[in-house]
């Protein structure tokens, strides 16, 4: 069953007015709700660049793509909403059937309870005694609240249960835990199966906790997708699945233990490897984030539903894109823009310049061929070209790289109609919470 949300408070968020902290918007619309502003129907037009926006049918297809993958190869889906922070999208994604929002830490688990999200698995290991305790009263407060943190070390299990036995009662809520399973040279995660098992017996022998599966992340052992580094994935994969079956003797009999993994970038493997253990009861979990805006670098090169598919079902589009504005061209070959790392994501591919804006009405969009963004600095890019495509005045779409860089660089984000038109009509503004 799909988690819930609080439809009222995601609502909520088109009465906010906007102001002079929302960079995405003009000083004309300060002091007007949301609701306000999308009534008039503003165009990309009236507002300023630098400017990240996203692409309503994007988002659409993107979200209702993945859903239909993965109810055709046998998982659930608890997208990563540390991707976007942006509520308004993790509803998205619920009313598309994810079973939970995947978070990273305790102050995103505080966003998603400020708007109701019923079910959070939360990517990562909590020992701050502060947390614990905080979770331990949402627990109380909320029955239908469910929350699954990870554990790698027996310590981290000690940590746990002497914060929570040491504040709540023996009729508390036990807090679901699952064991988190690593590699060599990974992140995070026990490093073999025998401290793996040593985490779930040490979970199931605590009084305040309970063993709810087994988790990792295989974004962290493989760095390609060659062949070679396929099967390392894979590899990892079988290993988590093997603990899984280990532990099945110290799960509760009304226990559906979790096996979760799946970022991005492999999730068909995944879904390969693990979703035959749902046939044995098992509820096997993808945590994929960065798909509901895909990009036009690392992911149109690496997922497997991205430009080189290596699965079955339609293929991501691009749904974020950046606006940039030439503001001078210092000497020939070179025009310098309005837009640098504090806007744009640079982490993984610098911005690739797409399209150039009509100069003036009835002109048509022009491709940005033969051009190429090689440098940003905090507040400028440079882009090089040849001959004289450009001038000072003139604005750019670029296609980004890397959503989870993206969406922290912007506290409200318009939505557009249609990214390749014109004067593109702005439908929506996502707020973040960073």
């Amino acid at each position: 069953m799909p988690a819930s949300y609080d439809a009222a408070a995601i609502a909520a968020l088109a009465d906010r007015e906007v102001s002079w902290q929302d960079k995405a918007l003009p000083p004309a619309f300060w002091g007007r709700t949301v609701a306000e502003v999308l009534a008039d129907k503003p165009r990309l037009s009236q507002l300023p660049t630098p400017l990240l926006t996203l692409s309503a049918p994007g988002l659409r297809h993107n979200v209702d793509t993945l859903a239909r993958w993965c109810s055709n190869h046998g998982v659930e889906l608890a997208p990563h909403g540390k991707t976007t922070m942006a509520p308004a999208l993790w509803a998205m994604q619920l009313e598309a059937g994810s079973w939970a929002i995947t978070l990273a830490n305790g102050f995103q688990l505080g966003v998603a309870r400020a708007y109701g999200v019923s079910r959070v698995l939360i990517a990562n290991a909590i020992v701050s005694p502060l947390q614990l305790r905080w979770i331990s009263d949402e627990l109380a407060a909320d029955p239908t609240f469910e929350v699954l943190v990870w554990a790698d070390s027996v310590r981290t299990v000690q940590i746990m249960e002497a914060a929570r036995s040491a504040y709540v009662g023996p009729a508390a809520r036990p807090l679901d835990v699952l064991v988190e399973v690593g590699g060599l040279d990974g992140r995070t995660g026990a490093r073999d199966a025998d401290t793996a098992v040593a985490v779930g017996q040490a979970i199931a022998d605590a009084s305040t906790l309970r063993l709810a599966g087994v988790a990792g992340y295989e974004g962290a052992i493989g760095h390609g997708v060659d062949e070679a580094d396929l099967e390392t994935v894979r590899s990892y994969l079988r290993e988590l699945a093997g603990i899984h079956t280990q532990l099945k003797g110290l799960y509760d009999a009304d226990v559906v233990p979790v096996v979760s993994a799946g970022g991005s970038q492999y999730f068909d493997d995944v879904a390969r490897v693990l979703a035959p253990l749902g046939e044995d009861g098992a509820r096997v979990v993808l945590r994929s984030g960065a798909y509901i805006t895909h990009d036009d670098g690392m992911y149109r090169r690496l997922s497997p539903l991205g430009e080189t598919p290596r699965t079955d079902g339609d293929r991501l589009v691009s749904a974020m894109h950046g606006w940039v504005r030439i503001t001078s061209q210092p000497e020939p070959g070179l025009a310098i823009f309005d837009a640098g790392r504090r806007d744009l994501p640079f982490d993984q591919d610098l911005p690739e310049p797409q399209l150039i804006r009509p100069r003036a009405d009835g002109e048509p969009v022009l491709k940005a061929d033969g051009m190429t963004v090689t440098k940003l600095n905090d507040q400028h890019g440079f882009l090089r070209f040849d001959g004289d495509p450009v001038v000072i005045g003139d604005e750019l779409r670029v296609g980004l790289s890397h959503p989870c860089t993206a969406f922290d660089k912007w506290g409200l984000i318009p939505v557009v109609d249609d990214p390749d038109a014109a004067d593109p009509v702005v439908v929506d503004l996502i707020r973040t919470f960073f």
